[in-house]
């Protein structure tokens, strides 16, 4: 079954709801009409009412399956309670009267909505840089337990192959807790996407083959997502080759102890640089399709749009945003 196929048949009963805070654009308006339409989540549309019945009037949109809210035009009461939630979430960092004005924003108003329940995810980025979309997701839902920092993950799938790789969109300098705790939410990714995690974290070193202070934050960093998640533990193995990862007979020789060498299915990279080129070599060279930027990490899903997302992007992105809403 197709990888999305798979996720819509998950998310199809769970009634999720999902905010748009570019509910103005017409790609958004045409995602979110398909998403209503198959009954796959409950929508919300942010923006200008007047200037979100004008886009769907000209491209013959029907909104009656979706939410609209206005962010300059909802209740008071409603209005007070984000307010007073988003000054208490800060701790002290913002007044009432810096909140009110937070709340203005499309994406800071859809941030709340999703730490307050009303949503389960978000997805933003079609109009807006990434800033605009993590800023307020990282001081408002933060980041899990067991999570100091986000990151960002790519579904490698070409037929019935499904890799995860990363970090390939978020950290540029990883040390060994980042690295630790990327793998820690790569797993978890994998099991979004029905993948049985074997997270192999990687080098240019497999088992002490060679010596360096980068082998060694690698060897730190496995050690450390074993601690992170025990019951992952097992799943979990480095310094490994991409060679003894991947392949049975390498591994043997490289790795014949580990539980993962030659099985892997997640490849935590050692660096940005590292995770950035392995992701669009296997794109490019392997025919894979890449599925991502997914983000990780956050205690609430938020999912940041390429400014360039045609309407199946955003489509597939907020099935994806559901599904992490169920873990």
């Amino acid at each position: 079954m197709n990888i999305f196929e798979q996720l819509k048949s998950k998310i199809s009963d769970q009634h999720k709801t999902i905010v748009f805070p570019e509910g103005e654009d017409s790609r958004i308006q045409g995602a979110a009409v398909r998403l209503a339409d198959e009954g796959l989540v409950n929508v919300i549309l942010l923006g200008n009412e007047v200037a979100i019945d004008q886009t769907a009037a000209e491209h013959h949109f029907d909104l009656s399956q979706v939410k609209v809210i206005d962010p300059l035009t909802y209740p008071e009461s409603k209005l007070e309670a984000l307010n007073a939630a988003l000054v208490q979430r800060r701790k002290g960092k913002t007044d009432s009267a810096t909140a009110a004005k937070w709340l203005k924003n499309v994406n800071y108003f859809g941030t709340m909505l999703v730490y307050m329940g009303i949503a389960d995810g978000m997805v933003s980025g079609a109009t807006h840089p990434t800033g605009d979309t993590v800023r307020p997701a990282l001081q408002i839902i933060k980041t899990a337990p067991g999570s100091s920092r986000i990151s960002g993950a790519f579904i490698m799938q070409k037929g019935d192959e499904r890799y995860v790789f990363a970090d390939a969109a978020i950290n540029i300098d990883i040390d060994a807790q980042t690295m630790a705790e990327i793998a820690v939410q790569s797993a978890k990714t994998a099991q979004v996407f029905d993948i049985d995690p074997k997270v192999a974290m990687l080098s240019f070193s497999t088992k002490g083959s060679a010596q360096h202070p980068t082998v060694d934050k690698v060897a730190q960093a496995t050690q450390l997502a074993k601690d992170l998640a025990p019951d992952l533990a097992d799943k979990i193995d480095g310094e490994l080759q991409f060679d003894a990862a991947f392949v049975e007979n390498v591994a043997k020789s490289k790795a014949p102890d580990s539980q993962v060498a030659g099985q892997a299915n997640v490849f935590v990279f050692p660096s940005l640089e590292a995770g950035n080129i392995g992701y669009k070599i296997a794109q490019r060279l392997g025919g894979f399709e890449a599925i991502g930027p997914i983000l990780q990490g956050l205690a609430k899903p938020v999912s940041d749009l390429s400014r360039g997302a045609n309407e199946e992007d955003i489509y597939k992105v907020a099935i994806i945003t559901a599904a992490q809403a169920l873990v």
